[in-house]
């Protein structure tokens, strides 16, 4: 299995919302990231989903700045 085959079997969540955003940061963003930002998304989904959920919502700032910048990644992939 693949380490992008696997990333998406961890973008599975139990909220469908998280699964879309991550998922489709996976399939867009990914590939073009860089070392340092590709090991701060693992991070990221080491983080339970409430969490994450909150921050893809703006309703809670990371903590970890490198965090926030995924995050802004994330929700603004443009």
């Amino acid at each position: 299995m693949s380490i992008k085959s696997k990333l998406l079997w961890r973008c599975r969540r139990g909220v469908k919302e998280l699964d879309v955003v991550l998922t489709r940061y996976v399939e867009t963003q990914y590939d073009d990231a860089s070392d340092a930002e590709k090991k701060t998304f693992d991070e990221l989904l080491e983080y339970q989903d409430p969490d994450i959920l909150r921050f893809v919502l703006r309703q809670e700032v990371p903590a970890d700045e490198a965090i926030a910048d995924i995050i802004e990644k994330i929700c603004n992939p443009g």
